[in-house]
């Protein structure tokens, strides 16, 4: 069992990190570059939630204390973030892909979506931070 939780915890943060990074570079850059990250974006968002899942339910399932609380708000909030990104973000994508006749609106768009997203895994990062802790 301490080999699954290595992993599954090794695999979460790398995947976690991923995906927060480019969603806060590409909230910066104003989406610049997101037609290129949204489908890594999504992989590494699966990666990162199914073992989140697998964290809880190997070292958090039996209790739910004020820390699993915090952490279920992180949750809730990289949800959101996915959420977000898959359909205001990919729907920017798809009218630029098929040559939307007004491009700089969905191109705002895109970096809307990845502000509320960054925003969102800040969140998500800091609820994970501060749960060790509750």
């Amino acid at each position: 069992m301490q080999i699954i939780l290595i992993i599954a915890l090794s695999l979460h943060v790398l995947s976690s990190v991923f995906w927060a990074g480019s969603s806060f570079t590409l909230a910066r850059t104003g989406g610049l570059g997101g037609e290129k990250l949204l489908v890594p974006q999504i992989g590494a968002a699966t990666v990162a939630i199914v073992t989140g899942a697998t964290l809880w339910r190997l070292v958090h399932e039996s209790s739910f204390a004020l820390s699993e609380h915090i952490l279920a708000g992180g949750a809730l909030a990289a949800l959101a973030a996915i959420t977000v990104q898959i359909i205001v973000g990919g729907g920017a994508i798809r009218q630029l892909r098929n040559g939307a006749a007004d491009a700089s609106a969905a191109r705002s768009r895109l970096a809307v979506a990845q502000r509320i997203a960054a925003g969102l895994l800040a969140i998500t990062a800091l609820c994970m931070g501060a749960a060790r802790y509750a």
